[in-house]
């Protein structure tokens, strides 16, 4: 009797001891919160590049060779007098852009968009705002939406070599 109940609780033991490691285990990140995915101002109104914002963004990949991934960059004004953010037209949106196959670690992009000078003493404050989308032919099996952040180290083709920041003040 002693001995089956030995058995009965050496076999209830083993069963914890294999669970315990997944009901300990915290969540897995997901694509949507991972650092690779990140939107960023990487030039901004400079000797180079004159009343020009640059955005560029990295997207991670879901390590699934059949999905492709895209972007599309987007320029917001700062409308003081509404405390918003606004989308501008045409000439600040990218429309979408074919970046790779989704197998690969991640993949970055950018985009520059010129505008005139504010006239007057006036500034005008400028973001970027990138949606991500990874597709399988003409289905989007997932989005996300990033508005430029700073401080990202990785972001190439910056003016100055290294640039990131949240936002860009073009100034008369």
């Amino acid at each position: 009797m002693w001995s089956a109940m030995l058995r009965a609780l050496a076999i209830a033991l083993a069963a914890l001891a294999a669970l315990a490691p997944a009901a300990g285990a915290k969540k897995g990140r997901t694509i949507y919160d991972s650092p690779l995915l990140w939107a960023t101002v990487n030039l901004c109104d400079t000797n180079s590049h004159p009343d020009t914002i640059g955005v560029r963004a990295s997207i991670p990949g879901s390590g699934i060779a059949s999905e492709r991934m895209f972007m599309r960059f987007q320029v917001q004004y700062y409308a003081a007098e509404q405390g918003e953010w606004h989308n501008l037209g045409a000439g600040g949106d990218s429309g979408w852009l074919a970046v790779g196959s989704a197998r690969y670690q991640a993949r970055q992009a950018g985009r520059s968009f010129r505008f005139q000078a504010p006239s007057g003493d006036h500034t005008e404050v400028l973001r970027g705002a990138v949606t991500f989308e990874w597709r399988v032919g003409d289905r989007v099996v997932r989005r996300a939406r990033k508005r430029t952040t700073g401080g990202h180290r990785g972001a190439a083709g910056g003016d100055p070599p290294g640039y990131s920041a949240a936002t860009c003040e073009l100034e008369s």
